[in-house]
């Protein structure tokens, strides 16, 4: 008999930590491409033809994050679960805008007047903040075929945006079954219709869309855990019609169906996770495409010269990230919490 995800997740036995892992290497060697200028994609783009391996990732990203998130909502009081999430997202996040505008930039910049031009000021508040993705600094990387600074922030907003619309939900009583479920396929179904009679959207709009279905079906597969079960013959039976279908149009919600389901899958294979307690993927995430366009600078301009190289740079640097700050942050939520149990009732809210 198949094991639900329910059921699984209840033995604290996950692949999560390994596959954000691996997707987050799989947006360097994906932006190897546009960062070299090198005309065509990787093996993903190749055999889907609609998304490569970067944006297979991302969707892998947003889809754990929706189940993730809507896990640790279920245990934690409104306030909890805040600060839950901006210990996550902003010390690393921080720091590596940080460095980015008062370090690299400083070093690189070709503009004399790159300590007073509001383009340098409006890339750390606006990263910083989460208001929106802001992605070049004066003068830095300009001579380059991509001259973003660090073009996967785009997701963090939106990541943002998502947790607290989740938040909501859980207040407004949405997170059941009953009522979740015809939520979801309203929304995709409304997406859907909606993107087709608008066609061609922006690509900003169709990048929205798209994450966002993904971290939405990520919640429903937390809501109905119990219901939902596992079996290597589905994963199969998906593959093949992910297969029949590429090229055309119905293979999207084939990929769609395929990435969701498998991406469950695989995170509850195996009799204990490959890796537990160390969590290098956002630090690989951020530190990435900059590794990338510095790489280029000294180089590394060819694929696999370029993923070689800033894969290792990235990776020492999301290594630094997560024992000197990742870690050590999430720590402060672990004491908070014990703080809170072991402190007496107070009638003051």
């Amino acid at each position: 008999m198949s094991r639900r995800i329910g059921d699984a997740w209840q033995t604290g036995i996950n692949q999560f930590h390994l596959i954000r892992l691996a997707a987050a290497w799989l947006v360097i060697y994906s932006h190897a491409w546009p960062i070299t200028g090198t005309p065509g994609s990787d093996v993903v783009g190749q055999l889907t033809h609609v998304r490569t391996a970067g944006a297979l990732a991302v969707d892998v990203f947003f889809l754990i994050s929706g189940f993730l998130v809507a896990a640790s909502l279920s245990r934690h009081s409104v306030r909890d679960f805040l600060v839950a999430r901006a210990l996550r997202i902003y010390p690393a996040l921080a720091v590596c805008v940080a460095l980015t505008v008062l370090v690299l930039g400083p070093r690189l910049t070709t503009s004399a007047g790159y300590w007073h031009d509001p383009e340098t000021w409006r890339y750390l508040f606006s990263n910083l903040t989460l208001w929106r993705a802001e992605f070049w600094l004066p003068g830095v990387f300009e001579a380059l075929p991509r001259t973003a600074v660090n073009g996967s922030l785009w997701t963090l907003p939106i990541e943002g945006r998502l947790y607290l619309a989740l938040l909501v939900a859980g207040a407004l009583g949405m997170l059941a079954p009953r009522r979740y479920l015809p939520a979801w396929a309203l929304a995709l179904g409304g997406a859907a219709a909606y993107a087709w009679r608008a066609a061609p959207l922006p690509e900003h709009i169709v990048y929205l869309i798209w994450v966002t279905s993904f971290f939405i079906t990520g919640t429903l597969a937390w809501v109905l855990r119990d219901r939902i079960a596992l079996n290597g013959k589905w994963v199969l039976a998906l593959l093949a019609v992910a297969a029949l279908t590429r090229g055309g149009t119905a293979f999207i919600p084939a990929y769609f169906a395929l990435v969701a389901y498998g991406t469950f899958w695989l995170a509850f294979r195996g009799q204990r996770p490959i890796i537990r307690h160390t969590d290098l993927s956002y630090g690989l995430y951020l530190y990435g495409w900059p590794a990338q366009q510095l790489a280029f600078l000294v180089g590394a301009t060819g694929v696999a010269a370029n993923t070689a190289l800033a894969s290792g740079a990235a990776l020492a640097l999301a290594a630094a990230s997560w024992w000197l700050i990742e870690k050590p942050a999430l720590a402060l939520k672990g004491r908070r919490q014990s703080a809170r149990m072991e402190a007496p009732a107070s009638p003051i809210p």
